[in-house]
């Protein structure tokens, strides 16, 4: 059955309810010919007779009777999605619950205000998990519809769609030292300590697959939960540290901080959009889903760009180069 095709079945619903090839092709606004052909491939595809031909006559065979029970299901359920998807677009009303891990936090409001301006009057709420498990948790007990993380969660029945790339990049103080004009040897950054993610961070675990498959020592001055706080001890000079390049567009555009050219880098993941299975989506999800599969590495880029594109930036150009793309 896998080389039928959709126009296949089509003509052999009409021809079915017709059992005349003549008015099938009229209906169809096809020649008779082009009928019988359709049909003749069919039966090769299925690999029984589908009528029987008696002068004028035609009737089904039996296995075309069995097979119109099922050409039929296979039309209904497209009139299903037809009807869902002309819902979605005129989508007044409902409610939407969406859950990220904090890194998205930086973008992921500005991609529902956004949502919000097509569908005015669905009820928008957001939730931040405390970390990647909090995050899952919230997923599997239906608090949330939708998540929005980088690695899907194992252990659980998801379907985890990519919608953008996700790079992470060496940052430091704008007068660090690596900050010399030149790619950095990743064999470098071991002798420097690094303020780091928690554990269970998805940004941590990256940067340990880094470190680990160059065979490199990473010397951990502290952890912490926080982008943010992060961001301000590398600022205030206590070390350097692996992070979002969608959590750092502010203090990059302002000069706070900067990109170290390091060997190997940025590292590239991707964000996705998670649900769990066999859950179905309420007309709201379904609809925010599509727009951030539709919109979001566009509103990505467009940010990753107002940066790289600056002139003058040190480590811009770096990043629109080559790096590390698993």
């Amino acid at each position: 059955m896998k080389n039928v095709t959709l126009r296949q079945l089509n003509t052999f619903l009409e021809a079915a309810k017709s059992l005349n090839f003549a008015r099938a092709a009229e209906r169809l606004h096809l020649t008779p010919p082009a009928v019988t052909l359709q049909m003749k491939e069919l039966e090769a595809a299925v690999g029984v007779k589908l009528f029987d031909r008696r002068g004028k006559h035609l009737s089904l065979t039996t296995g075309g009777e069995y097979l119109l029970v099922y050409a039929k299901r296979v039309a209904a359920t497209l009139r299903e999605a037809e009807d869902a998807l002309a819902k979605l677009q005129r989508l007044e009303s409902g409610s939407l619950t969406v859950g990220m891990v904090s890194t998205a936090k930086y973008f992921v409001p500005h991609l529902l205000a956004r949502f919000r301006q097509l569908h005015p009057h669905i009820e928008v709420r957001l939730r931040v998990g405390n970390n990647r498990e909090h995050l899952v948790s919230l997923l599997q007990s239906s608090e949330i519809d939708l998540a929005i993380m980088g690695r899907a969660p194992k252990g659980l029945a998801t379907r985890a769609e990519a919608f953008a790339g996700h790079p992470h990049v060496f940052v430091g103080p704008p007068d660090h030292p690596l900050l010399n004009g030149t790619r950095v040897p990743a064999e470098r950054l071991a002798d420097y300590s690094f303020i780091v993610r928690e554990e269970a961070s998805g940004t941590r675990a990256a940067m340990q697959s880094f470190f680990a498959e160059r065979d490199l020592n990473l010397r951990v001055l502290m952890e912490m939960p926080s982008n943010e706080s992060i961001k301000q001890a590398v600022m205030a000079g206590m070390g350097l540290s692996f992070l979002s390049l969608h959590t750092l567009w502010l203090e990059l555009r302002s000069g706070l901080l900067q990109v170290l050219p390091v060997q190997g880098s940025p590292l590239m993941r991707t964000w996705n959009v998670v649900r769990v299975l066999p859950r179905t989506l309420s007309p709201a999800a379904e609809a925010f889903r599509q727009f951030i599969l539709r919109e979001g590495e566009t509103y990505l880029l467009s940010q990753d760009r107002a940066w790289v594109d600056h002139p003058g930036e040190p480590g811009a150009s770096f990043i629109s180069g080559e790096g590390d793309s698993r």
